[in-house]
């Protein structure tokens, strides 16, 4: 399952990764449901927000307080790094959003920029995660 890894390097310059969720086991999650498989990407003491963001929304340069999951459920989001990669996001797609402890650059960048893409508005799940640590590598959420 591909999701977008928006990390931070060493120098606190976010970058935007394609990666693959790989680590699927075949479970039985209740008594009365067949296998599936699942993958625990993250773990731990997490809220979910949902946004809903109207048309022309933009989020400006910022980083996030904590390691969060990002997935539109409705409308098209754009996500762009420091590096200057930009990714748009449908329903359905997943970014892992890692840019934690970004510095910002000599422009005022910082961490990433986000916003809505069209004339509608965007809305999006988003689950933080209070204790989880950023990787600064890409793709090392598997």
């Amino acid at each position: 399952m591909p999701y977008w890894d928006n990390w931070t390097d060493e120098q606190g310059v976010s970058h935007l990764t394609k990666c693959k969720l790989r680590n699927f086991t075949l479970r039985q999650l209740a008594p009365h449901a067949d296998p599936q498989w699942v993958n625990h990407a993250q773990q731990g003491q997490a809220r979910m927000v949902t946004s809903v963001q109207p048309a022309h929304w933009k989020g400006g340069w910022h980083a996030p307080e904590s390691v969060q999951w990002i997935v539109p459920i409705q409308g098209v989001w754009f996500v762009q790094s420091m590096d200057g990669t930009r990714v748009e996001l449908n329903p359905g797609d997943a970014l892992l959003s890692e840019d934690v402890g970004a510095k910002a650059d000599r422009d005022g960048h910082i961490g990433h920029l986000s916003g809505n893409v069209g004339d509608a508005p965007v809305a999006l799940m988003i689950t933080q995660f209070a204790s989880a640590t950023p990787s600064h590598k890409p793709c090392l959420t598997e």
